[in-house]
C-alpha cells in the first residue's frame, strides 16, 4: 500500500473534472473542493484544518489568482501542492545536534507506539552520518523493555547502556555522564510509556528532561491512531514542551490524516516518519516531498536516496549501461531486486517515478523473502545461455525449470513475465519513452 493511496486517488479524481478547462468558474472551484474536503475528511484529517485549508484554497484558486494563458487545472493542483507544503511545515526540520557533545535525544510515547524498535531506527539512521551511538535504557516498567532495547542494539549495532530496574531519572543521568566520557556523539533515551497519559508518566518525563537537558524531544506516534494521535501529540507538547514528532506505521495507514494535522495543531514538525518494519525503514519527513506523493507527482529525490543508500556509483552506472543497451538480463535482475528489496516495497518505489502512480492501481510488485528465494531458485535452475537469453525458454525447458527448482510452470510463468515487465519498465526509464505495456 503506498503512503495516501487512497487520498492521492481521491484528490487526482477531483482534479481531473477541472481538466481541459479554460477559466474556471467559482462554482466548478467550489465542487472541486468539496471533493476535497470529503477525501480529507476520510483521510481523518483535523477538522479545523480541512475547513482552514478549504478556505485558502478556494480563495486562491478563484477571480484574479488565476493567471490567464495558463490551463486552471494544472494552477488550482499547484495551489493545492504549496498549501499542503505549508500545512505540514514548509521544510525539513533536521535533527538539533550540540555545539558539544554529546547530543542528547529524548524519546517519549505511549506504549505500543513502536518507541524501543524506533531507537534502533534512529541509531541506523545516525549511524549513515558517521554518529557514534549510545542507547540508555530508562523504561524500567515495562516487562523485558530492557532485553528488547538490548536485542535493538545487537541487531543495529550500537551500545546500549542499562543500570536494571532503577531510578529512570539517575539512569538517564548515568547514561549522558558515560557517553561524555565515552565520546559518544548522540545519546538517544528509551523513556517509559504507558497505555494512556496520566500525570506520574508526565513528571517522570519531566524529571528527566530537566536533569539531561535533552537537545530534542522526540514523540512517538502511531499514525494508526488517526485523530487522537493529533490529541496525544498536544497532551505531550503541552507538558513537556516536545521539539518533534517521528510519526510509526504510516505504511499501513490508509488514511495519514495525522501528518497533515499534527504540526498544524501542535505547532511542532513531523521529523522523521516510519515507512516499514526494517531498522532502515525510517525517513526524513520532507513536506515539499510528501505533498507531491499525496498528490500522485512521484518523489524521485527520495528514490534517489534510497539508491544511493544500498546501490554503489559503480554498480549504478553499469546498470544504466545495460539499460541503454537491452542487456539487462536474469542475473542482472535476481541482483538489483536484492537491492531494491534493501530499499523497502517495490510497490511504494515505484510510486515515487512520477507519472507511475496512477498507472500503478491493482499492480502486485510486492516481492517477499520467500518470493526472492523462490525467484533465486528458478534462475540458479536455468543454463548459463537461457540466463542471458530467456526468451529461449520454451515448453520443455519451462518444465526442467519448474522442476528443478521445486515451483510449478505457473509460477515460473510468473516469474518471467514479471522479469519482462521490469526490464521494460527500466529501459522506459533510461529513454524517457512512455511505458510499452500496461498495468
Amino acid at each position: 500500500m503506498a503512503l495516501f493511496s487512497n487520498l492521492s486517488e481521491k484528490l487526482n479524481h477531483a482534479f481531473s473534472k477541472l481538466k481541459n478547462r479554460g477559466a474556471l468558474t467559482d462554482l466548478e472551484v467550489k465542487e472541486a473542493m468539496r471533493e476535497v474536503r470529503i477525501a480529507m475528511l476520510e483521510a481523518d484529517v483535523n477538522v479545523g484544518v480541512v475547513k482552514s485549508f478549504i478556505k485558502t484554497v478556494s480563495e486562491k484558486a478563484t477571480g484574479e489568482h488565476i493567471l490567464k494563458g495558463l490551463e486552471s487545472s494544472h494552477q488550482v493542483v499547484k495551489i493545492v501542492n504549496d498549501e499542503l507544503i505549508e500545512l505540514m511545515g514548509s521544510k525539513h526540520s533536521k535533527l538539533i545536534i550540540a555545539d558539544k557533545p554529546p547530543t542528547v535525544v529524548m524519546m517519549c510515547g505511549l506504549q505500543g507506539a513502536g518507541k524501543t524498535t524506533m531507537c534502533g531506527k534512529l541509531a541506523t539512521l545516525l549511524k549513515h552520518d558517521n554518529k557514534k551511538v549510545l542507547l540508555v535504557a530508562a523504561d524500567v516498567y515495562r516487562p523485558a523493555a530492557i532485553k528488547q532495547l538490548q536485542i535493538v542494539g545487537e541487531k543495529v549495532k550500537t551500545e546500549v547502556f542499562e543500570m536494571g530496574q532503577g531510578d529512570p531519572v539517575k539512569i538517564a543521568q548515568a547514561g549522558v555522564d558515560y557517553a561524555t566520557k565515552q565520546g559518544i556523539d548522540v545519546v538517544v533515551i528509551d523513556t517509559a510509556g504507558r497505555l494512556q497519559i496520566d500525570d506520574r508518566l508526565m513528571n517522570e518525563l519531566q524529571n528527566i528532561k530537566s536533569k539531561v537537558n535533552p537537545k530534542e524531544i522526540l514523540l512517538v506516534v502511531d499514525a494508526m491512531l488517526g485523530q487522537e494521535s493529533v490529541n496525544v501529540a498536544s497532551t505531550f507538547n503541552n507538558r513537556l514542551d516536545i521539539t518533534g514528532v517521528i510519526l510509526t506505521k504510516l505504511d499501513g495507514d490508509t488514511r495519514g490524516g495525522a501528518a497533515l494535522s499534527i504540526r498544524a495543531v501542535c505547532g511542532k514538525p513531523i521529523k522523521y516518519i516510519g515507512v516499514g518494519e526494517k531498522f532502515a525503514d525510517l525517513e526524513p519527513f520532507h513536506p515539499d516531498r510528501m505533498a507531491s506523493r499525496i498528490l500522485g507527482m512521484g518523489d524521485v529525490l527520495t528514490l534517489i536516496e534510497k539508491a544511493q543508500s544500498t546501490i554503489s556509483e559503480e554498480d549504478a552506472l553499469n546498470l544504466a549501461k545495460k539499460m541503454r543497451g537491452n542487456s539487462f538480463d536474469l542475473n542482472d535482475y535476481l541482483a538489483q531486486m536484492g537491492g531494491l528489496k534493501k530499499m523497502g516495497n517495490l510497490s511504494d518505489l515505484l510510486h515515487m517515478i512520477p507519472g507511475l502512480s496512477g498507472k500503478l492501481k491493482g499492480a502486485n510488485f510486492d516481492i517477499d523473502d520467500k518470493q526472492l528465494e523462490k525467484n533465486k531458485a528458478m534462475v540458479l535452475s536455468m543454463t548459463r545461455e537461457e540466463r542471458a537469453n530467456p526468451d529461449i525458454i520454451k515448453g520443455s525447458r519451462r518444465r526442467r525449470i519448474a522442476n528443478g527448482s521445486g515451483v510449478s510452470v505457473q509460477d515460473l510463468n510468473k516469474f518471467l513475465n514479471q522479469f519482462e515487465q521490469s526490464k521494460a519498465l527500466m529501459k522506459q526509464m533510461s529513454s524517457g519513452k512512455k511505458l510499452p505495456f500496461k498495468f
